[in-house]
């Protein structure tokens, strides 16, 4: 059964009546206006402003260059183009990190100057002060847990988080931890299918899964590697549902070929 109809604008207590009627939450990154027109019209539930655009849109290879202001501008342009859907956006690496009054002075700054509805962030323990703090001044945080792409050169890879015991037993006790701190929501990426079901099982607040099987509250994938625009990118959780990797070539080769022609633009196309 759909609810869809039933939230005209997506909010973080929407989230939560969604897990309360096992009602699967839907989430996509996005990072410009056009794109969040079209997301957003096909009933999309959340729009991730995510760290990823330091991968999918500036082409480097992790998440860690991409700056503040940067991510505010990404932001600005999803918000612009977005109706119904619930925008959250990244803090990245480097603005919430150092202490509670920094990470504060961004997740305002990125209220203030975009209109997104809500921030995200990375780690566990060493976070939960600035969580209550943010929480504190009124700005909805979700939480982040497993594989965290900010860590990658501390983890050494991007493999599978939390199989062993010692570290899944940590990750359950840090996800009580931040919805005890504040958080409206847990996404959970890359770790085994049955810790993450009890961790969903086990809080209030909905889990977003990436890597993290269906026992998840809602899922969230990567836009570009959705839509086939990142063909190198092939991970087992990842489901391609359209290969705009191949389409939009085909498009600009047509396009050549017909200028070159002198093809396009033909006398229907002429003032």
């Amino acid at each position: 059964m759909s609810y869809l109809k039933e939230f005209k604008k997506i909010t973080t207590h929407s989230l939560l009546q969604m897990k309360q009627q096992n009602e699967r939450i839907s989430m996509l990154t996005c990072y410009d206006y056009s794109m969040a027109l079209l997301l957003d019209s096909a009933g999309v539930d959340c729009l991730l402003v995510g760290d990823s655009a330091s991968n999918v849109m500036a082409g480097h290879e992790t998440t860690l260059p991409i700056t503040l202001d940067q991510m505010i501008y990404h932001a600005q342009c999803v918000v612009r183009g977005t109706n119904r859907a619930l925008v959250i956006v990244d803090l990245p690496f480097g603005s919430y990190q150092s202490n509670s009054e920094i990470a504060l002075s961004s997740a305002i700054r990125i209220m203030k100057e975009t209109g997104a509805h809500a921030i995200k962030l990375e780690g566990g323990l060493e976070v939960v002060d600035s969580i209550k703090k943010i929480v504190g001044a009124g700005i909805p945080i979700m939480g982040h847990l497993g594989l965290t792409p900010q860590s990658i050169y501390q983890f050494g890879s991007y493999g599978v988080r939390a199989k062993e015991a010692d570290e899944a037993n940590k990750l359950l006790a840090e996800a009580q931890l931040l919805q005890e701190a504040g958080c409206f929501g847990l996404v959970l990426e890359k770790i085994p299918a049955e810790l993450a079901k009890q961790v969903s099982e086990q809080l209030s607040i909905p889990t977003i899964g990436i890597g993290a099987g269906n026992a998840c509250d809602g899922q969230v994938l990567v836009m570009h590697d959705m839509l086939g625009i990142n063909t190198e990118f092939k991970p087992r959780f990842l489901r391609r549902y359209l290969n705009l990797g191949e389409l939009i070539p085909q498009a600009v080769k047509a396009y050549v070929a017909d200028v070159k022609s002198q093809d396009f633009p033909n006398a229907g196309e002429s003032y």
